[in-house]
């Protein structure tokens, strides 16, 4: 995603979010990618945009790991 893409500072917490959210034994299924869970990723699309089926926009996926970022920041 170009978004965090060009915002460096942003990739480790953009790595960490992404194995704190994959399902458990991805690396046991097809693809293996450290992927959310397709229902809860649905359940967030649903409950951020009221269509589950509605892309996760940059803006919201940026603002999303600058709050993981500070609030990590927050428990040093």
């Amino acid at each position: 995603m170009t978004a965090v893409a060009v915002r460096p500072r942003l990739w480790a917490v953009g790595v960490v979010q992404l194995f704190a959210l994959a399902r458990r034994g991805w690396w046991r299924q097809r693809p293996f990618l450290p992927l959310p869970d397709r229902d809860y990723y649905r359940f967030r699309l649903q409950t951020m945009y009221g269509d589950p089926d509605h892309a996760a926009e940059p803006g919201d996926v940026v603002a999303y790991l600058e709050w993981c970022r500070r609030f990590r920041q927050a428990l040093r």
